[in-house]
């Protein structure tokens, strides 16, 4: 094990910020966080570099929503290439199991030691380079892939850092808390807390309505004494962008990210992100 952790040290000894997206329960939109979460930091400083590092290896997401799902992952003699979605600028590199799969289709059906080797191979086969940040979208509650993951980064852990995601209802509130308790227990500093889906924004008149319920993730982020970050609504526009399959074209392009800066949610988005800077 010292030396796999040697080359995932090694790998990652350029990486200056590692910050792992967490969520307790299924469909809280986790992943459009960490989508949301990349590309705002991508564009705080326009040389910013920006890795975003998919291990939801059963339902990979991440590649669909930057619109490179197209794309391949290239052998080279240092290392896996990660796709790049803003083209040749290269700034934000993307890598996932859904790169790799000959079938886009095709289903993950992995156990534990197999889902370990492939966590270890992101962390120290990718040629990821100099980042800023390493976004790292992991899966619903705390697994085996979490421990993997915390073993393998044994070597950075002061650059590690979470951001926990909920919704205002109260079984995702409990179950944002046993993400809390992980934390915890592995010594993973907390950024802090989003409460996502806290409302629905209409795309007629940009009024937000509470269709669910508001405010329990400011109040258990008091209660744990947890920085709340802030709420994110409902974004039928954003679901368009990340749903829509656009691209990384290699041509330079960014398209994805000018549809992006259009929405509502990127403006709420930019207050979080000067929280976590």
């Amino acid at each position: 094990m010292a030396l796999q952790e040697t080359a995932v040290t090694r790998r990652l000894q350029n990486v200056k910020h590692i910050i792992l997206v967490l969520s307790g329960k299924g469909g809280v939109g986790k992943s459009s966080v960490s989508s949301q979460l990349a590309l705002n930091l991508y564009t705080s400083s326009p040389t910013a570099r920006v890795g975003i590092l998919d291990v939801d290896l059963t339902g990979p997401s991440i590649p669909r929503m930057f619109g490179v799902d197209d794309k391949g992952v290239h052998q080279s003699s240092n290392g896996w290439v990660p796709v790049y979605a803003d083209g040749s600028s290269a700034r934000l590199a993307i890598m996932s199991v859904g790169l790799l799969l000959k079938n886009k289709g095709d289903s993950v059906v992995w156990r534990g030691p197999k889902k370990n080797g492939m966590i270890r191979q992101f962390l120290s086969d990718v040629r990821w380079g100099e980042l800023d940040y390493l976004v790292i979208d992991t899966p619903t509650g705390t697994s085996d892939e979490h421990l993997s993951l915390m073993e393998h980064l044994a070597g950075v852990h002061s650059r590690l850092s979470a951001i926990i995601v909920t919704t205002p209802q109260a079984v995702a509130l409990m179950d944002a808390m046993k993400c809390l308790s992980f934390t915890r227990a592995v010594n993973l500093p907390v950024l802090g807390l989003i409460e996502n889906m806290s409302g629905y924004v209409c795309p007629c008149c940009g009024e937000i309505s509470n269709v669910f319920s508001t405010g329990g993730g400011a109040e258990m982020a008091r209660r744990e004494e947890l920085r709340f970050l802030g709420t994110l609504p409902v974004d039928t526009e954003l679901v368009s962008v990340l749903d829509g399959g656009h691209d990384g074209s290699g041509d330079g392009t960014f398209g994805m990210l000018d549809r992006y800066s259009k929405t509502r949610s990127a403006k709420l988005f930019k207050d979080i992100v000067l929280k976590v800077c």
